[in-house]
């Protein structure tokens, strides 16, 4: 399903649209502390938004700069409703493009490792192995010793 004509630039009110997401999402956004610096760097960074057939910002993607090679995609998510929709790999595909456009030549994005038994996060791990994601390397305590990061990128 091809969606990408669904996704703006959003500039205003991204720290809400942010809260109002990841709250849909408590599988994967359930550390309160860690889902308000999310929040606080929507709202600062840049972002991308997928827009449903009312307007409604149902997905988005926050980008971070982080050197003159890489994006990061800081957070990313879609309402559980509009999940399996395409949505996902719209925002993907969206930021892939924006990132080009700034320079850059890799995607990359952190998630939860492998060595935690998450379902929820083996869901995300595979999807973003599907759209061309390659794992680099696990950190077992960047995020704390029960939340290990892997680290993933996306050559552009």
């Amino acid at each position: 399903m091809n969606q990408t004509h669904d996704i703006v630039e959003v500039a205003d009110g991204r720290d809400a649209i942010c809260r109002r997401i990841l709250a849909d999402l408590p599988d994967w956004f359930g550390i309160p502390e860690a889902t308000e610096n999310y929040i606080k760097a929507a709202g600062r960074l840049p972002m991308l938004g997928w827009r449903d057939g009312s307007g409604e910002v149902a997905g988005f993607v926050s980008l971070d700069r982080t050197s003159t090679a890489t994006v990061d995609m800081h957070v990313i998510g879609v309402l559980a409703s509009h999940h399996r929709r395409g949505v996902g790999r719209a925002l993907v595909d969206a930021a892939a493009g924006w990132s080009r456009a700034q320079g850059a030549s890799l995607l990359a994005v952190k998630t939860l490792g492998a060595s935690h038994p998450d379902p929820f996060y083996e869901r995300t791990r595979l999807f973003y192995e599907a759209i061309g994601f390659l794992p680099v390397e696990e950190f077992k305590t960047l995020w704390g010793p029960d939340n290990p990061c892997l680290l993933m990128v996306k050559p552009l």
